[in-house]
């Protein structure tokens, strides 16, 4: 029985690379009659550095900005995922519809991506390849990678291409 993609998850860095597997992600579902769901993580502060900031700042004090900021960096993500997707889809508006939900959260990314896989009960994990260096071609992003390895769901991952 051949595979039937129901909910795609398509997650994003906001980078050029990233709305290339965005494309893979709308044509599967177009071919399929899918949902999206656009997912992007903010990666946690290294947390020496969230201690020394706390340090110099205050507490109390950072911990006010912190959840401010936090706020406001989520809300314009989503709403840049939003714009995207619009931008992106201008000439197929018919396929807005199948986005169903754009989220945007703190967190380590990778593990964030497959909770949300689960959540929405992913069929398949659309995402760009992100390699880094000299030897980005041998290999994966590192939150790629970390997906394919921990994840039991089919993932396409979209080749960094220069």
């Amino acid at each position: 029985m051949l595979p039937e993609y129901k909910t795609i998850l398509y997650t994003t860095d906001l980078s050029a690379n990233s709305a290339k597997a965005f494309r893979h992600a709308v044509a599967i579902a177009s071919k399929f009659g899918s949902d999206i769901h656009i997912m992007h993580v903010i990666p946690n502060v290294d947390s020496a550095m969230v201690n020394y900031v706390a340090t110099v700042m205050g507490e109390e004090m950072f911990m006010k900005l912190e959840m401010e900021s936090e706020d406001e960096a989520v809300e314009e993500i989503q709403r840049r995922l939003k714009k995207f997707a619009t931008d992106e889809l201008n000439s197929h508006p018919e396929e807005l519809k199948k986005i169903k939900s754009i989220t945007a959260l703190h967190g380590a990314p990778a593990q964030a991506i497959i909770d949300k896989a689960e959540e929405v009960d992913a069929d398949l994990i659309v995402m760009a390849s992100h390699g880094k260096g000299p030897l980005k071609e041998v290999f994966l992003g590192r939150v790629s990678e970390r997906v394919l390895r921990k994840t039991k769901r089919p993932v396409l991952v979209s080749r960094l291409v220069d």
